[in-house]
C-alpha cells in the first residue's frame, strides 16, 4: 500500500523527542497515556498525531505524540 503521507510522518516522528522539550520548556503542558485519557477523547490517530476531544468544553483538535516514552503535547484546537 502507497501511503503518500509517509515521509513527512516518518520527518515529523524524528523531531519528536526535541518538540517535546521545547514544549516543556515553554511550559506547555503534557501528558502520559492515563492524563491524556482523562482530559480527552481520542477520535483516531496516525502516527505521530493523535486527533481528541477536550472533554471539558467538547473542542476538537490535534496532539502530537512521542513513541517511547510515550508523552502528549501540544493541543491545537480545530477550528
Amino acid at each position: 500500500m502507497n501511503d503518500p503521507t509517509e515521509a513527512q510522518r516518518r520527518a515529523l516522528i524524528a523531531e519528536m523527542p526535541a518538540d517535546l522539550q521545547a514544549a516543556i520548556g515553554r511550559g506547555e503542558p503534557f501528558y502520559t497515556t492515563d492524563e491524556m485519557r482523562e482530559q480527552f477523547t481520542v477520535d483516531g490517530f496516525m502516527a505521530p498525531v493523535v486527533v481528541v476531544t477536550r472533554k471539558a468544553d467538547g473542542q476538537k483538535g490535534t496532539l502530537m505524540f512521542t513513541s517511547s516514552p510515550r508523552y502528549y503535547f501540544g493541543f491545537v484546537a480545530d477550528r
